[in-house]
């Protein structure tokens, strides 16, 4: 493996020796060292040495950083195959395009962002040209995670290259007319286009990072060899601040992800200013990516400094490179020569004597146009080096200007993020820099017209000609026609119909179960991604350990400490199950990359990730939006769920409201399962609806998210009738009656309630229909409300429906309907979870649910403390008879006192 850490030849190459005999004698002296008293008292003086310096005010590069310079020098940059020319007109016109794209939108006011392409613009075409593999291509091509506010960019060349008309520009911004483009990278709107969403800052590369793991652990597990594949993620320097971006780093590096490639635009503003003012932001991010182990490209220059650098005998442009802040080299950007002879070159002797061998002209071509990133020479020599690194993943640092083309009136200014549109003058001045050949006459009214050099122009010719020869189209998204999975077999989950009779059984532990039984089957077992952060144990799934394998690319190189164990702990090349450490974010990011695998590869696999409830929507809620942005598919399991359940955790980690959070999700079915078959049910109905037949008009791109609890109880037996899977999947069904249950009420014409229960709150039901019947003559059925949201989900449609003219009562409407008494819906979640129905029920509705922080206690103290133990369920049912006049209003004041409330 090379050392992403050493300072290479290269580099030292471009530094000025005014003794090389004087250098080679203290190298020599160093390797004496090394011989004599080995490595380790070499590095112990060098580190000594470096000390001395810095104490006593020696300017040196800190221990990760290079200087600030190109890691490539000129004479040792690799000449580009291709048309130099027609590469330089073909990013022209997508320039031009992109500007007016946003511009022309700017008219419907709904903006859009131009100086981020204009900065990136070669960033993106010298990969387009060169290196980023189509669909076509070995493997499943290139994965290219897309800097949203470049998107007009990618827009435009796709538009030079056929796939979208000018109807399609024009409608930028504005979807809902059928011809729309999304304003960033968004599958689910533009699913064949996009792959991966990355406008939300940080997930971009934090899912890069997991999508190149993936694409590793499909490779070694044998599913399908994606060793040629690539991911490329494009990132701002700004973007870098979100602890997102680089929480991953390290374990890229661990694990050697060669099949990396971070290209950062390092064009030194974020959205309202300078990234680092007063800092240098190429050099922190130098010195954090080489810390976690990752080989640093920086491509800062363009050739119009190599004469500076020559004529830099004493090293004093180097060192005042290093020294001066990232805003004043925006000021520069701004200012003419005078000022910059003066502030830059003016500081040192040596640097006013070379400021004098050079033309005004000179000086601006330098600090106004000629950076690293916006080369094709320069990037491609980063972009190869990049690719033919072994052993660890590589960041490339590119330097750019901000608004680079658009003109002296966006060019590193503050505000151009907010700049939406230029003038018909500034297009014209930008029309006469790129050299494009459209007339004064095409400006129509004012309006700035798209430009194309016609369909079979040298320019497409020469775009789809690379195309093809990479692979075809890029960005592009493709699901591959493969056969939906066989379903599992049957006993599978038909085990759970029967009950556990007297044993108790947590439905965390009954959809643990469900799975060791379906990673077994013979046909899609193979297939299921067990994703877990750190509690397997937690969980109860240490025993999937030897009989899975906890995915690593190194195997296991050690003897593990439970080895004679049953259930040791064992880590293999093929393992299965990816158990991320204690990283919510991370293990989404898997998720993600299997999620979507049915399209990335066109290998279908069945993600599940099993997580602390609290932790999982609450944290990464918005990774579950770009889950169902990217048409992600699978299932999330939040255990130990519920505000009352988990005891002695307190007021943090008591999850009353993950249901509240996932049913603002669209593609999120939110389902709280009471029971074991509920469980095996649920998961049955979701392995058909994504991965087998789904039924017509259902969508297939959603995900499952199940609240499972860790409160052993007896699971009862799957009560009879088709009614009830119905009822699971559509979200309610009726338990049982008064009567079904057993239970003795006095009066034949006793007052009567329905009592809706999810998840463990049903328990509390039962045991409160009991109370009712036998101390308050009340009869109460119970229903088991499997998913709160998939109710609310279906009346919503209903609604809708009615408004177009069609006649349709919603599910939950229907299933209530006939029923006596009052409705009282309680669970172990805010109120806002059960009311989420309320205005569909035709009876009177009230709720109960645990609304408030959570406190440490036992179970049954914590219900008592937000009333929705069983008897605090009597008193309101009993509540709400009374005012209907069917109960003695006293019989709630006695019923309080009875029971301590």
């Amino acid at each position: 493996m090379t050392d992403p850490n050493a300072i290479q030849p290269s580099e030292l190459d471009q530094l000025p020796d005014r003794d090389p005999e004087e250098t080679a004698e203290w190298q020599a002296s160093l390797d004496a060292v090394a011989k004599a008293a080995g490595p380790h008292r070499a590095a112990y003086l060098m580190r000594r040495t470096l000390e001395r310096a810095e104490g006593n005010g020696i300017a040196l590069p800190k221990l990760l950083e290079t200087d600030y310079v190109n890691t490539i020098p000129t004479a040792a940059e690799p000449s580009a195959p291709g048309d130099e020319e027609m590469e330089r007109k073909i990013t022209a016109w997508n320039r031009w395009n992109a500007a007016a794209m946003v511009t022309r939108g700017s008219k419907h006011g709904v903006g859009g962002h131009i100086a981020t392409f204009a900065s990136a613009a070669w960033l993106y075409e010298t990969g387009f040209n060169h290196f980023f593999k189509g669909k076509e291509a070995d493997g499943s091509g290139d994965q290219l995670y897309i800097q949203g506010h470049a998107s007009p960019g990618i827009y435009a060349r796709a538009f030079l290259d056929g796939r979208l008309s000018e109807d399609h520009l024009d409608n930028f911004r504005r979807e809902s007319g059928g011809h729309g483009l999304p304003s960033y990278p968004h599958p689910r709107r533009l699913p064949w286009l996009w792959e991966f969403p990355t406008v939300s800052m940080g997930l971009g590369p934090l899912s890069a990072i997991y999508q190149a793991r993936f694409n590793r652990y499909l490779t070694h597990r044998g599913i399908k060899d994606v060793s040629a594949s690539h991911v490329w993620a494009f990132l701002g320097d700004g973007e870098m601040d979100e602890p997102e971006s680089t929480a991953a780093l390290a374990l890229a590096s661990r694990e050697g992800l060669d099949n990396l490639t971070f290209v950062i635009n390092c064009n030194l503003q974020r959205l309202d200013g300078p990234v680092r003012a007063n800092f240098k932001i190429v050099q922190e991010l130098e010195a954090q990516f080489r810390g976690a182990g990752w080989n640093v490209v920086k491509s800062l220059w363009g050739s119009a400094w190599d004469e500076l650098f020559q004529l830099d005998t004493t090293g004093a442009l180097v060192r005042r490179l290093r020294e001066v802040p990232d805003a004043q080299v925006q000021t520069y950007q701004t200012r003419d020569a005078a000022y910059i002879r003066q502030d830059f070159f003016g500081k040192d002797p040596a640097l006013a004597e070379m400021a004098k061998l050079l033309s005004d002209d000179k000086i601006l071509e330098c600090f106004h146009l000629s950076r690293g990133g916006h080369e094709a020479r320069k990037v491609y020599a980063a972009y190869k080096a990049a690719v033919e690194f072994k052993g660890a993943p590589t960041v490339i640092l590119a330097q750019t200007v901000k608004g680079h083309t658009l003109g002296e009136g966006f060019a590193s200014k503050n505000a151009n993020h907010q700049m939406k549109k230029l003038t018909v003058d500034e297009f014209k001045s930008m029309r006469d820099l790129l050299e494009l050949p459209i007339s004064d006459a095409q400006f129509v009214d004012g309006v700035v017209p798209y430009g194309h050099p016609g369909t079979d122009s040298p320019e497409v010719r020469y775009l789809q000609e690379r195309r093809a020869a990479l692979g075809g189209p890029a960005p592009a998204r493709r699901v591959h026609p493969v056969a939906p999975l066989p379903a599992p077999a049957e006993k599978a989950f038909a085990a759970f119909d029967k009950g556990s009779g007297t044993q108790n059984v947590a439905t965390t532990m009954a959809f643990v179960r469900l799975i060791k039984d379906l990673v077994r089957d013979k046909d899609s077992g193979r297939r299921w991604v067990p994703i877990v952060p750190d509690e397997a144990r937690t969980f109860g799934m240490e025993s999937l350990f030897p009989s899975l394998g906890i995915y690593s690319p190194k195997g296991q190189t050690y003897e593990p400490v439970d080895r004679d164990q049953l259930m040791y702990y064992k880590e293999a090349k093929n393992g299965q199950i990816l158990n991320e450490g204690i990283t919510e974010a991370g293990s989404m990011a898997d998720f993600i990359a299997a999620s979507t695998s049915y399209a990335t590869h066109g290998e279908t696999m069945i993600p599940f990730y099993i997580f602390y409830s609290m932790f999982g929507w609450q944290r990464t809620a918005d990774q579950m939006w770009q889950l169902g942005d990217q048409l992600g598919r699978g299932f999330l399991v939040g255990a130990t769920a519920g505000r009352t359940t988990l005891t002695g955790e307190g007021l943090q980690h008591a999850d009353g409201h993950s249901p509240v959070i996932a049913a603002t999700n669209p593609a999120a079915l939110t389902y709280d399962p009471a029971f074991a078959y509920e469980v095996a049910a649920i998961v049955k109905d979701g392995l058909r609806r994504m991965y087998g037949e789904a039924a017509p008009g259902e969508d297939q791109n959603v995900f499952y998210y199940l609240t499972v609890y860790n409160e052993p109880l007896p699971q009862p037996a799957k009560p009879a009738g088709t009614a009830v899977d119905e009822g699971i999947v559509k979200g309610l069904y009726r338990f049982n009656t008064a009567e079904s249950a057993g239970v003795d009420v006095a009066a034949a014409n006793a007052p009567r309630v329905q009592l809706l229960g999810s998840g463990t709150a049903i328990h509390w039901a039962l045991k409160a229909q009991r109370l009712l019947a036998e101390e308050w003559g009340v009869a109460a059925d119970v229903w088991s409300a499997t998913s709160w949201s998939e109710l609310r989900r279906d009346a919503l449609e209903a609604d809708a429906a009615l408004l177009r003219g069609e006649e349709r009562v919603p599910y939950v409407r229907q299933a209530l309907q006939g029923a006596e008494g009052p409705v009282l819906a309680v669970s172990d979640y805010m109120r806002q979870v059960p009311d989420q129905i309320a205005q569909w029920v035709e009876q009177d509705y009230s709720s109960l649910g645990a609304d408030g922080f959570g406190l440490s206690d036992t179970r049954e103290a914590a219900r008592r403390h937000f009333g929705v133990d069983a008897e605090s369920v009597v008193v309101a049912a009993l509540a709400q008879l009374a005012r209907r006049g069917e109960v003695k209003a006293t019989a709630v004041k006695e019923a309080r006192a009875k029971y301590g409330l």
